[in-house]
């Protein structure tokens, strides 16, 4: 299996003036098609299928997404994705995503497990405007069975409404460094609920750190999938309401 160009896979969807949902664009990219499931009243639906074994070695994965105005996307993932050895390479992870006002994005992402051997760079940009939202679910496993994992740096920089709401990059791409008292230590597994554009609501979570505009994030830590995410499960049912992720009319501002 040879390494693939970034060919994007494009997902844009927009509400039009009788507030039916529409596709505007539904392109499959070199890793993953856009299919759309059965239809919700009050949101469009749609699958990220993927369409290659995983990432190599000089792979490059591209995601473009973009909710128009007052549109409602859920993201639906089947399955998770998989960065086999990359034998001395690199291989990378991109997504876009732009949301217009009063725009939603629910994107319920399948855990991205790096093998030993891997070395990947993951970026995502979000572009939300006044009163878009968007509420993720992110889980990173370093290594399969038995593996000590490969090599990872993520990063993550979302604006809203033109000001910088959570910039971070989190480098795990050396063992020995990543494993040390304070950083990991022996965990492996990293999971994320993370609202953006709205503050949510809901019980108090121990481990629950509110940006630096209206949006929270709750990080966990473990050295085994199950119990991370039976408690991410729980924190991504709680803030995902009827209304969105547990809008509150107030907000958590920098200063």
């Amino acid at each position: 299996m040879t390494a693939e160009s970034a060919e994007p896979t494009v997902v844009a969807v927009e509400r039009d003036g009788s507030g039916r949902h529409t596709a505007r664009e539904l392109r499959p990219g070199a890793f993953l098609a856009p299919r759309p499931l059965l239809p919700s009243p009050d949101r469009l639906r749609i699958a990220l299928v993927g369409t290659r074994a995983g990432l190599l070695a000089g792979d490059d994965l591209l995601l473009d997404i973009s909710v128009g105005p007052g549109a409602r996307l859920e993201l639906v993932e089947p399955s998770g994705l998989v960065a086999y050895d990359h034998r001395g390479g690199t291989s990378s992870w991109r997504a876009r995503v732009d949301i217009a006002e009063g725009g939603e994005l629910c994107w319920d992402a399948r855990p991205f497990v790096i093998s030993t051997g891997a070395a990947v760079e993951r970026s995502m940009e979000v572009t939300l405007a006044a009163g878009a939202r968007m509420l993720w679910r992110d889980t990173l496993v370093l290594g399969r069975s038995g593996e000590r994992g490969g090599g990872v740096r993520a990063m993550t920089h979302a604006t809203y409404d033109g000001c910088e709401l959570l910039v971070e990059d989190l480098d795990l791409m050396d063992p020995d460094l990543r494993e040390l008292p304070g950083i990991l230590g022996p965990n492996r597994i990293i999971g994320s609920v993370t609202a953006l554009g709205a503050a949510p609501a809901g019980r108090p979570h121990p481990y629950r750190m509110d940006l630096a505009g209206p949006g929270a994030q709750v990080r966990l830590l473990d050295t085994v999938a199950p119990a991370i995410e039976a408690d991410l499960a729980a924190v991504w049912e709680e803030w995902r309401t009827p209304d969105g992720p547990g809008v509150r009319t107030s907000t958590v501002t920098s200063g």
